[in-house]
């Protein structure tokens, strides 16, 4: 499989493979925010010293603040790639069940500890199946969303039974009235939770892991000590804190979207889904049009597994919006 399958962001790959494409590249292959928020406004001289305990504890009681959680239900993590590698070592279960089409490194991680995983357009079905349910909320690619009454039921079926609701809500600053986050602390819930995303940071490797304290010892116990760097967690203190720059950008990113989806559907493209981040679109022969945009210097992020599906990123420009 193509590196550019696995994950947005390969440019430089793709670029390669296109050497004619016109320049600047735009790329659209991820669902990262291109508006960060300002890291200027933090001194970084922690660089000069290892993280401390009070780092630490700033930048946990600002993301836990934002998310809604109780502070001590939260565990941090150098981005939640890491966790997602991280929970099947925690977690001693048999019975895997992930939603599909989504993320596909649940699966492939799950499909490696040795489960029997089972992949599932309605995986809340298999509540009294499974030991583990995992969905990503808003989905990825397609932007589907869970409704939280029935994830909430889901989650106390599975608790009755020593399972577990393991939420991807990576999105999920996108819209906090759909996140499971403020019941954190609950048994049978896992809530992951990213800053890449919606504060276009992925570089920071920045995240968050919620759920019951034996879960959360357990993990810290894995990844050490300073597992956050300190530049990480003095951004992270103060971006999470910035409720009036978060509430902006949400208006800003609704407006640009509905801005976009307007000139796709006046060229005829069906947009299927996605969020206020990326739009999931339809095509005839997806991976053709993927293609056709490469030689254009637009990268997109296509599928392995739809020739009939493209999604992609807000430009960051309104010179990228008009190309």
């Amino acid at each position: 499989m193509s590196t550019d399958l696995q994950h947005g962001g390969a440019l430089d790959r793709v670029a390669a493979r296109f050497p004619s494409a016109p320049s600047p590249w735009i790329d659209l292959s991820t669902g990262i925010n291109p508006w960060a928020w300002p890291v200027d406004r933090v001194d970084i001289d922690c660089l000069h010293r290892l993280p401390t305990y009070a780092d630490m504890d700033r930048c946990r009681q600002a993301m836990a603040a934002a998310f809604g959680a109780p502070a001590d239900a939260v565990a941090l993590v150098p981005g939640t790639e890491i966790a997602i590698r991280l929970l099947p070592k925690i977690l001693d279960v048999s019975r895997v069940v992930v939603l599909t089409p989504s993320y596909g490194d649940h699966a492939e991680t799950w499909a490696a500890a040795g489960v029997d995983l089972v992949q599932s357009g309605e995986p809340l079905d298999h509540r009294d199946d499974a030991n583990v349910i995992v969905v990503c909320n808003p989905n990825n690619p397609d932007g589907r969303c869970f409704d939280p009454t029935a994830l909430k039921s889901v989650r106390e079926r599975l608790a009755e039974r020593g399972g577990w609701l393991i939420i991807d809500e990576a999105y999920a600053d996108l819209d906090p009235d759909q996140s499971l986050s403020p019941m954190a602390g609950l048994p049978g819930l896992i809530v992951l939770r990213s800053t890449g995303k919606f504060f276009g940071l992925p570089g920071l490797r920045l995240g968050a892991v919620l759920g019951p304290p034996d879960v959360m010892a357990a993990l810290n116990q894995l990844l050490g000590v300073w597992q956050i760097s300190g530049p990480a967690l003095a951004i992270g203190a103060v971006a999470y804190a910035d409720t009036d720059w978060q509430e902006a950008m949400r208006r800003h990113l609704a407006e640009v979207r509905a801005r976009v989806d307007d000139v796709l559907v006046a060229q005829g493209v069906r947009v299927t889904g996605g969020t206020d981040l990326y739009r999931y679109l339809e095509f005839e022969d997806a991976h053709a049009i993927w293609h056709q945009l490469c030689l254009r210097g637009i990268y997109t992020r296509r599928f392995e597994w739809t020739k009939h599906h493209l999604r992609m990123g807000l430009p960051p420009t309104p010179a990228a919006e008009t190309r």
